[in-house]
């Protein structure tokens, strides 16, 4: 099967509240395409964590292996993969070229978990261009940083 994933995080500072927002889309064998929108509000984090956890969420979201493309504007996430940045991080020991702590470790791990059954692309898109899905995540994203999707959670793993 194949999905194509919509994704973008947002953060009120950086950090400040964050939220992210995913839009799935799929076409079943009869033609008939489905859409389902994740979204969720943290209390205090960034906006790149919400970036990865927007990717994360689509990619969670899926029951069985599929061919996925992911759409987001963060270059963080389209070019940690597509310029294999993070095939480099984590053979260093999640350490950076210039040996520093690569930032949100546990979101790259969760991330790489929840691609391994995938075969997934990512493709950077502009944001605020007025790409339709693009433009809708960043709806959710916004709204649930500010607590208008229900209560904010704890991002348990952001530390200042």
């Amino acid at each position: 099967m194949r999905v194509t994933i919509y994704t973008d995080g947002s953060s009120r500072g950086n950090p400040g509240p964050g939220g992210y927002g995913a839009v799935l889309i799929y076409t079943d064998k009869q033609g008939v395409e489905y859409r389902r929108e994740l979204s969720a509000g943290y209390q205090r984090t960034t906006n790149n964590r919400m970036e990865l956890m927007a990717v994360i969420a689509g990619l969670e979201a899926l029951k069985k292996p599929c061919e996925v493309a992911v759409y987001s504007d963060s270059q963080y996430v389209v070019n940690a993969f597509n310029k294999h940045w993070v095939d480099g991080w984590k053979s260093r020991g999640w350490k950076t070229a210039s040996k520093q702590p690569v930032k949100n470790p546990d979101l790259w791990c969760r991330l790489l978990q929840a691609k391994q059954p995938h075969q997934v692309s990512f493709i950077w898109v502009k944001g605020h261009a007025g790409q339709k899905l693009n433009e809708r995540c960043d709806e959710l994203a916004t709204k649930a940083a500010d607590g208008e999707l229900g209560s904010l959670l704890i991002d348990k793993g952001f530390t200042d």
